[in-house]
């Protein structure tokens, strides 16, 4: 098995055989990613992934369960290579449930309708999108390359297509400046786009991006704990979706939590109001253990 490291995946994909099918991000624009500062973004050629299957047959035999494709948005090739390593993935591993991978908006807009659904029939179940801020402002400010409106379009095609959709953000990546913007307008996105899953990470600077040169001149003030939670419990407060697991247990997040939507939106609320009020209660993630 070939890996260019460091290698990202989401926490929920731990257990899943991790096959790099892409080398970095085929965006890498945003100005607080530091994964453009490590790779170069690539595609591997389709030999030597089928070459890394067959090695994955052979060193952990049969039984995997769950494949989740590397690095950022495998989604990006071609659509035909796309469906023959799922084909070869489903008939080399026959226990097989599902195939994940990152996902960018743009890269489902470029898509087809009816590529999206053969990728679904292929075997691809599950999409993780950064939406990261629902403000397009925002969205512009980080460079991400896409706005508010298209992303909800590139949602609704995963979703329609059949696959699972976890949508992920970013908590104060409009800084001191924009948190209430953050909150109000990725809750507005998100309702729109009523996916089945979302996670909520938190802003952390990573050293040599144009964010973190932004920190250095003063032009960005990073929101400090309490300032994260408000935003949190602004943002919570006006998500109104059908049925969704949301989730703050990313390792970057200073209040780890969970629950399903709307059914325990009123807990969420009240451990958010302890954490505020009474911080003893409720105690934070400190800095020196929040890790990326």
């Amino acid at each position: 098995m070939r890996y260019v490291e460091p290698v990202f995946r989401p926490p929920s994909e731990g257990p899943s055989l991790l096959l790099q099918a892409t080398i970095g991000c085929s965006n890498n624009t945003c100005t607080f990613c530091g994964s453009n500062l490590i790779k170069k973004f690539g595609v591997r050629p389709l030999e030597e992934i089928e070459e890394d299957i067959l090695e994955a047959r052979s060193l952990y035999g049969e039984g995997i369960r769950r494949v989740f494709l590397l690095d950022g948005n495998a989604l990006c090739m071609k659509t035909e290579d796309l469906l023959e390593l799922l084909n070869l993935l489903y008939a080399v591993f026959p226990h097989l449930e599902r195939v994940g991978l990152y996902a960018c908006a743009a890269d489902a807009l470029r898509k087809s309708e009816e590529d999206l659904r053969e990728l679904y029939k292929a075997g691809l179940k599950i999409a993780y999108l950064g939406l990261e801020s629902g403000d397009d402002v925002i969205l512009e400010r980080v460079l991400k390359g896409i706005n508010a409106e298209q992303t909800i379009e590139g949602c609704k095609k995963i979703m329609n297509a059949g696959m699972i959709l976890s949508v992920t953000i970013i908590l104060g990546l409009g800084g001191h400046e924009r948190w209430r913007e953050n909150a109000i307008e990725t809750a507005k996105t998100l309702n729109r786009i009523n996916p089945p899953y979302i996670g909520a990470l938190t802003l952390m600077v990573v050293p040599g991006t144009p964010l973190h040169r932004e920190v250095l001149e003063g032009k960005f003030q990073v929101l400090n704990s309490q300032g994260v939670l408000q935003e949190m419990r602004l943002l919570v407060e006006n998500l109104e979706l059908t049925n969704c697991v949301f989730r703050s247990n990313h390792a970057s997040n200073y209040l780890p939590l969970g629950g399903t939507l709307p059914h325990d939106k009123k807990d969420i609320l009240k451990v958010i109001d302890l954490a505020l009020k009474k911080a003893s209660r409720i105690p934070l993630r400190t800095e020196k253990h929040r890790r990326l």
